[in-house]
């Protein structure tokens, strides 16, 4: 009998069991493979390709090298810069010496035409008091209020720094504000020679040439000393007229005479006192009259 053909039995395989992260693939990707691996295979990509490569002292020479070259570059270009605007600085700065040296020629002979104006104004003013019949006494006042030019005898004082002055202190109670060193004339010395002169009998004074007055101011500014707003240069020369030889006496044993014998003796300062015979003070640059009033007495011709 014929039977169906036998088909062979079918054998079924086992299924794979099911992940439950099968739907997570990439956080499993990442979960399973460590990102050390990565690392390893880059590091091999690098050392392969290093294998040509210069070595490392090598390398940093040519760096060092390379700064070198660009520092060196660095200052080439500055000196350029600084060579190019070198004339243009010194060429500003002659200008601005050519300047100051116009305006301080210009300043200087405004002074000397002020000058010569005042002594001419003075001089009309002495003719017409003469003209008028004036008060006799009115040139000894012009004199004694420094308004004229006087000569005559009297007394040259010369007063200078020690020699070995310097601008430096060392802590003496000399010491004061605008001057640091005690072998220094100061200004509050020459006010005390020119007062002791005029306590002496002086008739008339003046200090490096200038003509001291009853508004007269004797100052510092720094180091240096003024009077009347006019700097002096040491060596300082007081000329005093009157009696010579009485005025020379009681001005050395006055107690200014004496103050400056003792800063010649302390601190080295230099003086040398003389007589002479015929002295020229000029008269003052500026004399103000503050007040005036006619006078009621009658001059005599």
């Amino acid at each position: 009998m014929c039977g169906m053909p036998q088909v062979p039995p079918i054998r079924s395989t086992p299924a794979r069991p099911f992940r439950p992260d099968a739907s997570m693939s990439l956080i499993t990707n990442v979960m399973d493979h460590s990102l050390d691996d990565g690392y390893a295979e880059a590091a091999a990509r690098k050392k392969a390709a290093g294998q040509g490569a210069l070595p490392k002292p090598l390398r940093a020479r040519l760096g060092l090298a390379a700064g070198l070259v660009l520092a060196a570059l660095v200052v080439t270009v500055g000196a350029a810069q600084a060579r190019v605007a070198a004339p243009v600085v010194a060429k500003e700065r002659q200008e601005l010496i050519d300047r100051i040296d116009r305006e301080t020629a210009a300043a200087d002979k405004l002074e000397s035409d002020v000058d010569e104006l005042r002594a001419e104004v003075s001089a009309r003013q002495r003719q017409a008091l003469r003209q008028s019949g004036g008060n006799p006494q009115a040139d000894l006042v012009s004199t004694l209020a420094g308004a004229t030019e006087v000569h005559g005898p009297g007394v040259k004082l010369v007063v200078d720094d020690a020699k070995d002055a310097s601008t430096g202190g060392n802590g003496n109670p000399r010491e004061t504000s605008g001057f640091s060193d005690t072998g220094r004339v100061r200004d509050r010395d020459m006010q005390r020679v020119v007062n002791g002169l005029w306590q002496s009998g002086a008739e008339a004074v003046s200090v490096n040439g200038q003509r001291l007055t009853a508004l007269s101011a004797i100052r510092a500014a720094g180091d240096a000393i003024l009077v009347d707003n006019k700097p002096l240069v040491p060596p300082y020369t007081v000329l005093a007229v009157g009696d010579g030889p009485r005025l020379s006496t009681r001005f050395q044993n006055s107690p200014d005479g004496l103050y400056l014998h003792a800063l010649q003796d302390n601190y080295g300062i230099r003086t040398a006192i003389s007589t002479e015979s015929d002295l020229r003070l000029p008269a003052a640059p500026s004399v103000t009259v503050r007040t005036a009033q006619p006078s009621t007495e009658k001059g005599t011709s």
